[in-house]
């Protein structure tokens, strides 16, 4: 049967729809639609904090599930979004003086390792995964991936204006925890709409505000500046520069010393989508564990294919597995007309404008939840695989790691090289952990079965 012939049923409430199955189209495109908005806030936010262009990785989020539901035949319903992994190296990387160009080669090289891994994971084995990178261990990295980010708030977004920023992590906080359903599950695309509107009332009530901008100068501003949304085309690709000069579709530029900066990245995604290809095989009954390796193989090409052009990183979204959990729809038609819907707003330069003009105090808000929902996932991790802290064989290989990466402490290798912060907690995680526990007996489920939607 060709993949891309689904066969259409009309299941009785409460029935599942499986990932050859659909509705009527009618219903598919509504589901498609609903699938976009359930991945839109994180997908434009994340760029707009690495410093890319959020209308290109909105675009490319379509692009890239496209290439995923292919890799995987159809067999594994998932949209890939924009990866909020990435951010603490992306941040990294600027503060040694790197611009976007030097950000999307390191993400790129990223993006190879990952799909290096995925292959390797497709001929010998999820087991694998379970050996190299146990629940203790992606535990940490992903603790120290979110709290390395907590001077990124208090420096660059919440400065900018704290009262809105204020009020935005408030709405945040209901929205996600006292929202029913569906609607608890898109709490950081209403929170961006909450914040923008609220900014936009701030202007015309009390006028322009003097604070930081996002380069750190202060000026006196408007907090939505729509500057240039009478001039934008309706379609078309992302024209024009990012803040820093380089073109919003660029080549990158790879170098070795921001490569490492990114690297433990790979190991949240790693996490990321072995969490999320068990939970989409939980709900649907079927056996996933033989596109593992098809799964996070094509999740590195697509942060490979994205980054080539300028685009942001990807990964599979929980935000759209929470819309399955809900709907019991796990068509794979459905994502299709989503990643169809992504690249038509993709390739509309005025909605970009709209995009690009949110106020840092928004960003300010979203941010300091979502850096801390990073944060905490990895102490879920442990949690949820009961890892052992009375016991030094886990507490004490861990402890240097994660003060070293949430803290940047920097080790020199000689006069041009270094390691700091995420790439040096991480290494530092892996090595000591494994150093004390060679030859010993251990168990544990691999960590991250519900990664949040926050990464």
């Amino acid at each position: 049967m060709s993949m891309f012939k689904w066969t259409q049923v009309d299941p009785a409430p409460g029935e599942a729809v499986g990932p050859q199955e659909r509705l009527s189209w009618g219903k598919t495109v509504g589901l498609g639609a609903q699938h976009v908005v359930a991945m839109f806030g994180a997908t434009f936010v994340f760029p707009l904090i690495m410093g890319l262009d959020a209308n290109l990785a909105i675009l490319f989020s379509g692009i890239c599930t496209i290439l995923f539901l292919l890799v995987v035949n159809n067999k594994v319903p998932s949209y890939l979004g924009t990866s909020g992994s990435f951010v603490s190296g992306v941040f990294a990387i600027r503060e040694q003086g790197g611009d976007s160009a030097d950000v999307t080669g390191a993400i790129l090289v990223a993006g190879l390792i990952l799909l290096l891994v995925g292959v390797a994971v497709h001929f010998l084995g999820a087991g694998m995964l379970k050996k190299v990178l146990p629940p203790a261990v992606t535990g940490a990295v992903v603790m120290l991936i979110g709290f390395n980010l907590a001077p990124v708030v208090a420096n660059t977004y919440w400065p900018q204006d704290q009262w809105i920023a204020l009020a935005t992590a408030a709405f945040v906080v209901v929205a996600t925890v006292r929202f029913p359903g569906f609607w608890s599950r898109i709490s950081i695309f209403l929170a961006l709409i909450f914040g923008y509107v609220l900014s936009f009332l701030a202007d015309t009530v009390f006028g322009q505000i003097t604070s930081p901008t996002g380069s750190g100068e202060v000026t006196t501003h408007d907090r939505v500046n729509l500057a240039g949304l009478g001039d934008a085309a309706w379609f078309g690709l992302p024209t024009g520069d990012l803040a820093d000069g380089v073109s919003k579709v660029h080549a990158p530029d790879i170098s070795l010393t921001f490569a490492l900066l990114v690297i433990p990245a790979v190991i949240a995604l790693i996490a990321e989508n072995t969490g999320h290809v068990r939970a989409v095989a939980e709900m649907t009954g079927d056996d996933l564990d033989p596109y593992m390796g098809r799964a996070l193989g094509a999740d590195g090409a697509a942060t490979a294919l994205a980054s080539a052009f300028g685009a942001s990183p990807t990964t599979t979204y929980a935000e759209n597995i929470g819309v399955m959990s809900a709907t019991k729809v796990y068509s794979t038609a459905a994502y299709y007309v989503a990643a169809i819907v992504a690249i038509i707003l993709g390739l509309c330069p005025k909605f970009g404008v709209i995009i690009n003009a949110i106020p840092g105090g928004v960003l300010g808000g979203i941010t300091v939840v979502l850096y801390g929902m990073i944060g905490l996932i990895g102490a879920k991790i442990w949690v949820d695989n009961r890892i052992d802290f009375g016991s030094p064989i886990n507490m004490v290989p861990l402890a240097a790691g994660l003060i070293a990466g949430i803290g940047n402490v920097t080790l020199k290798i000689g006069d041009d090289f270094e390691l700091s912060g995420i790439a040096l907690g991480t290494i530092m995680v892996i090595v000591f952990y494994h150093l004390v526990n060679v030859g010993r007996s251990r168990t544990g489920k691999v960590g991250a079965e519900d990664v949040t939607r926050a990464l």
